[in-house]
């Protein structure tokens, strides 16, 4: 089971956006690396193409490492671990310390 999805809310703990909050638009689970919108945004030249006719400096979002982020406990707000809960149906569960389930946006 994965600790984080796409639409979790999360809260970056360390790097030069600590104590940033953002929403997960994508995950690269291969790369072990997350992007969270409005968190490290980095200034990008592009040519102009079809797509971009301008080109210029574009602004976008870059991955992070995802053990850079954790995930924020609806109850308190604060950032919590992880871990799995089987339930009597013996499907899985997000839960957070608290006890509470994680549930994405």
């Amino acid at each position: 089971m994965q600790r984080l999805r796409v639409g979790d809310v999360v809260r970056v703990i360390s790097g030069k956006d600590k104590g940033k909050t953002g929403k997960i638009t994508k995950l690269l689970l291969s790369d072990d690396k997350v992007v969270v919108e409005g968190v490290n945004v980095v200034k990008k030249h592009e040519k102009p193409n079809p797509k971009n006719q301008q080109g210029g400096i574009v602004q976008k979002e870059a991955p992070l490492w995802a053990c850079k982020v954790m995930p924020i406990d609806q109850d308190s707000g604060k950032p919590t671990r992880v871990k799995a809960k089987i339930g009597a149906d013996g499907t899985k569960t997000r839960v957070a310390k608290s006890g509470a389930a994680l549930v994405t946006e």
